[in-house]
């Protein structure tokens, strides 16, 4: 029963050790597109329109529109939303910040360096979603809106999905956030993106996590009392 305890608290801590990493990595893509000066996703547009307008830090104004977004999904579903809703908004806005402050983290500045930012980041943000979904510890604010939407209204996942990003864009542009090809270009990618990299990532935490199970067995299996290193008693 204790070994039973051990091992669900190992693959707990693995779990959200996973979550968190894939939030990390997902910031960083975030980061590096808003850095490149050539539009961003979306929702990060109106994050840096209500920055431009407002103040505060873009990574402030994406947890309150995270935190907007699950109250709705709240009122939407009738149901408290997963802790991992809540993580996900304030720990990728903390990590935003922290990335747009690190001094180590330079602005581009020629229009092949801005491209290289655009385009690794983009990757990187797909690699990031794809590693912090395959840790079901839940689903960001943005995507628990989207699949309520999605049950409430009978519509596909797809069509909610674009419809969200043309409102939030919509806005993000009266704002003055920066629309340009690098949103196209990531609304056009990112799906393909994730496409490829959950699954990938599906694989190897599914193999992690066979993996620990599997030497965890090793570990505590009874020693017998006749084994030995394959001598035989003749030889010795």
């Amino acid at each position: 029963m204790r070994d039973h305890k051990q091992s669900r608290s190992s693959m707990f801590l693995f779990e959200w050790s996973v979550f968190f990493i894939g939030l990390f990595i997902m910031a960083f893509g975030i980061a590096l597109m808003i850095k490149a000066e050539l539009g961003s996703a979306p929702w990060d547009v109106l994050h840096i329109g209500l920055f431009t307008q407002f103040g505060l830090t873009i990574g402030t104004w994406s947890i309150i529109m995270g935190f907007f977004v699950i109250l709705a999904t709240a009122l939407l579903t009738k149901k408290f939303p997963q802790s991992g809703a809540f993580l996900n908004m304030v720990f990728v806005g903390l990590f935003i910040d922290f990335y747009l402050w690190l001094p180590i983290f330079p602005d581009p500045m020629t229009f092949v360096g801005k491209w290289l930012y655009l385009l690794i980041g983009i990757l990187i943000l797909g690699f990031g979603i794809g590693l912090y979904i395959s840790s079901n510890c839940g689903a960001g604010p943005r995507d628990s809106l989207m699949l309520a939407l999605t049950e409430k209204f009978g519509i596909k996942v797809s069509r909610i999905r674009l419809y969200m990003e043309l409102f939030v864009l919509f806005f993000g542009w009266v704002l003055k956030g920066p629309i340009s090809f690098g949103t196209i270009l990531f609304c056009l990618t990112i799906g393909g993106i994730v496409g490829k990299t959950l699954p990938l990532c599906q694989k190897l935490v599914k193999f992690s996590l066979e993996r620990r199970v599997q030497y965890e067995n090793i570990n505590k299996r009874p020693i017998r009392v006749n084994h030995h290193d394959s001598i035989s008693k003749e030889i010795r």
